[in-house]
């Protein structure tokens, strides 16, 4: 492959990531083939800078004006939230009904499928921006904020193509079905930028651990959606970027507050 065509290629994998993964308008002007979503995803990652970037602005600006750090973090989330438009809360309020709610693997997805939330969607996203909120507002400087939001918005969707690459979609229709299975080298590279940050923002010792627990949050994830639907779908894989961005911003916080 010729070095403008590997460029190029670069440069569309990163606007399929972006456009995926928040609002802006990034994507491709062609349409996107089968199998291209597939080998974008270990563009995720970088993704995830951009919409760790926005929250980060957002208590910045919030510090500047005089808020103190617990309403500053609240708008913190609600800039990740808004960039992304919720993609990811959503795949977990929908996880959350579907397993909690569902007594059979079609009844499970049936449930996931429905656009309307219920009570264990509710509670699961009440507890999610609870512990997050929980964990930026013990930081106490806009700097500390940013770090910890960039690491866990970039490592936590280095763990989907993981996902993805180990696990089949649970169904033939849908938005990971039409998405494929990434090759091992797409799953393998977004692993590595996912560990290179945080090796960059909480150093090597921090970044073995944080790797190891992201690694345990994939293979659990994938053992529960394999048993309960067959399979990983949209959903459960934004449901994993939940949980994952929790698991990191819970051993950021903790590191912090013990002086490891």
């Amino acid at each position: 492959m010729q070095m403008f065509e590997l460029v190029e290629r670069i440069v569309t994998d990163l606007r399929i990531a972006v456009s995926l993964s928040t609002i802006l308008p990034a994507g491709p002007r062609a349409p996107v083939d089968d199998g291209e979503v597939a080998r974008a995803s270990w563009a995720l990652p970088v993704a995830g800078l951009l919409v760790g970037l926005t929250g980060a602005a957002a208590y910045w600006v919030a510090r500047k004006v005089g808020l103190p750090s617990d309403p500053a973090a609240v708008l913190a989330l609600a800039g990740t939230v808004l960039i992304t438009g919720a993609i990811h809360e959503d795949g977990l309020a929908d996880t959350a009904d579907g397993l909690g709610g569902g007594k059979g693997r079609e009844q499970k997805l049936e449930i996931m499928h429905d656009s309307r939330i219920g009570t264990y969607g509710a509670c699961a996203l009440i507890l999610s921006m609870i512990v997050r909120w929980s964990a930026l507002a013990t930081f106490a400087d806009p700097l500390s904020v940013a770090s910890a939001l960039l690491v866990a918005h970039v490592a936590a969707r280095a763990t989907l193509p993981m996902l993805m690459w180990l696990v089949p979609p649970a169904r033939s229709d849908g938005l990971s079905a039409g998405a494929g299975q990434p090759l091992w080298q797409s799953a393998l590279v977004g692993a590595a930028l996912g560990f290179l940050y945080l090796a960059f923002g909480l150093g090597l010792a921090k970044a073995i651990v944080g790797f190891c627990l992201l690694s345990l949050c994939v293979g659990l994830w994938g053992w529960l959606a394999t048993r309960e639907v067959g399979g990983q779908t949209g959903d459960i894989l934004g449901a994993l970027e939940q949980v994952s961005e929790i698991a990191i911003l819970l051993l950021v916080t903790t590191t912090v507050q013990t002086g490891l």
